[in-house]
C-alpha cells in the first residue's frame, strides 16, 4: 500500500501543478451547471430534486472522462518514462492502481466543487438528500468505469488522441447497450431474453437506480467488476509491452 500511495500522490500532485486541470475543473463546472440548468430546465421541473443533474451525467462523461484519462499511461509511453517506472521495486498492478486511483480522486473532486447545486435544491425546496447521496455515489462509480476504460486504451497507444477517440467508442457502447431508442430497436427483432441481456451490460440501467435512491449491491458489482476487469486488461496490454 505504501508504494500504490506514493505513486498516487506524485500522480495526484502532476494533476495539480498542471493548468489542464483547472482548465478541466473550470469546463466540467460549467458544462454541469449549464446541462442541469438550461438544457435540464431545472427551474422549470417544478421539483426538489437533482435528476436534471445528474441524468446528464452518463453523456457528459462520454467526453470530460476520457479526457482526463488519455494521458495515463500514453504519455509515459510516449516519454519512455513507462520502462523507468516499471524497473523501480513496484509491482505493475501496483503502479496500475495507483495511478488510477489519482485520476479516479481528481475526478472526485471534480464532482465535490458541484456542491452548489446540492445548497441550491436544498434552498428553494425539501428534497430527499439520500437520493441525492445515492445519485453522487453512482456518479463517482460511473465516472471510474469511463476512467479504467481509459486506462486501458491509454495503455495501448502512446497517441493520447487515439487512446480518447478509443475510449470515448467503447464507453459510447456502454451507454448504447441500455438506451431506451436501441432496446426499443433491439426488442422489434429479438427476444426479450436478449434485449435484457444487452442492456445488462449498461452503465445507464446499473446507474438508473442510483438516481431513484436505491444503492443495489448489483449495480455496485457491476461498476466494479467493469472497473476490475478493464484494470486487469491493462495489466496484461502493459506486460505485454515490456516482455515485447
Amino acid at each position: 500500500m505504501k508504494a500504490i500511495w506514493t505513486i498516487t500522490k506524485r500522480e495526484l500532485v502532476a494533476y495539480f501543478t498542471s493548468p489542464v486541470a483547472y482548465v478541466f475543473l473550470v469546463i466540467f463546472l460549467l458544462l454541469t451547471g449549464f446541462f442541469t440548468f438550461t438544457a435540464g430546465n431545472f427551474f422549470e421541473r417544478g421539483e426538489a430534486s437533482l435528476a436534471a443533474f445528474f441524468g446528464w451525467h452518463p453523456w457528459l462523461y462520454l467526453v470530460l472522462v476520457p479526457a482526463v484519462g488519455m494521458r495515463v499511461w500514453a504519455e509515459e509511453r510516449r516519454s519512455g518514462t513507462i520502462e523507468l517506472l516499471l524497473t523501480m521495486p513496484v509491482a505493475t498492478w501496483q503502479a496500475i492502481v495507483a495511478k488510477f486511483l489519482a485520476s479516479w480522486i481528481f475526478l472526485a473532486v471534480a464532482l465535490v466543487l458541484t456542491f452548489p447545486a446540492v445548497i441550491t435544491v436544498n434552498i428553494l425546496g425539501e428534497p430527499d438528500n439520500g437520493i441525492i447521496f445515492a445519485g453522487y455515489l453512482g456518479s463517482f462509480f460511473l465516472a471510474g468505469a469511463y476512467l479504467a476504460i481509459t486506462c486501458m486504451t491509454s495503455a495501448m497507444t502512446r497517441n493520447q488522441v487515439v487512446a480518447f477517440i478509443v475510449s470515448v467508442v467503447i464507453c459510447l457502447f456502454f451507454i448504447l447497450a441500455g438506451f431506451n431508442p436501441v432496446t426499443d430497436l433491439l426488442s422489434r427483432w429479438a427476444n426479450p431474453a436478449v434485449v435484457d441481456t444487452v442492456a445488462a451490460f449498461s452503465v445507464v440501467t446499473h446507474f438508473d437506480g442510483f438516481q431513484r435512491g436505491v444503492i443495489d449491491t448489483r449495480d455496485l458489482i457491476f461498476f466494479l467488476s467493469l472497473i476490475g476487469f478493464t484494470l486487469f486488461a491493462t495489466g496484461v496490454i502493459i506486460r505485454g509491452h515490456r516482455a515485447g
